[in-house]
Parts: C-alpha cells; sequence; structure tokens
C-alpha cells in the first residue's frame, strides 16, 4: 500500500472539488463547444452584434450551410438564442458569459 504525501484535510478538499457526474459531463459538453473554429467566429461576431444567417456568413466569408448547421448546434447547448422579426430570425448571444469564457481564453493566450 502507497502512503498520501497529502494531509487528510488537503485531500478532503480535492475530492469535493473535482468534479464527477452531471457536472463533469456539464464541463466536457460546454468546453467542447469551443473546438470548433467556426463556432469561436460565429459566437466572436454575436459577441459583438445580434445577425441573422445571411450577415454572418457574409461577414465571416462561411458558406450558409455551415452556419445555419453551426448555429442550429449552438442553440441547441444553450449559447445562442433567437429572436424572429418577420421572416428574419436573428441569433444572439444567450448569455455575455459565453464571451467572458472566450476573452479568458484570449488572455490565457496573452493575446
Amino acid at each position: 500500500m502507497q502512503t498520501l504525501l497529502l494531509d487528510r484535510r488537503t485531500q478532503d478538499m480535492i475530492e469535493g472539488y473535482v468534479p464527477e457526474g452531471e457536472i463533469l459531463s456539464g464541463l466536457v459538453r460546454f468546453f467542447s463547444i469551443f473546438s470548433d473554429p467556426t463556432r469561436i467566429r460565429i459566437l466572436s461576431a454575436l459577441a459583438i452584434s445580434e445577425m441573422c444567417v445571411t450577415d454572418i456568413s457574409r461577414v465571416l466569408g462561411i458558406n450558409q450551410t455551415t452556419v445555419s448547421h453551426q448555429l442550429r448546434f449552438l442553440k441547441d447547448t444553450g449559447m445562442v438564442k433567437t429572436d424572429r422579426h418577420g421572416k428574419i430570425i436573428f441569433y444572439s448571444l444567450a448569455n455575455d458569459l459565453v464571451n467572458d469564457v472566450m476573452l479568458k481564453g484570449v488572455e490565457f493566450l496573452g493575446y
């Protein structure tokens, strides 16, 4: 049997802090959203202004099918919300914390 070098208090703190189960699964899903360059570009654009698919496609130079597919994914994961104006659907960030996470990543990378 191997002896732990950590004191019991520190070990208990770690065991209580390290995510497991549903929280761990949720974190993995959340951070996987940021693993796609197209999604990051779309989220970054939406941090500045709400936009429709056509505007996102034109501004970012991405075809509309790809934009629509990624927006559906981002909506299903709760990252973006929609607002319909007649026949046009506008997309925006569902929560400013999404942009905060991306900005923290940029800060971490030193840019």
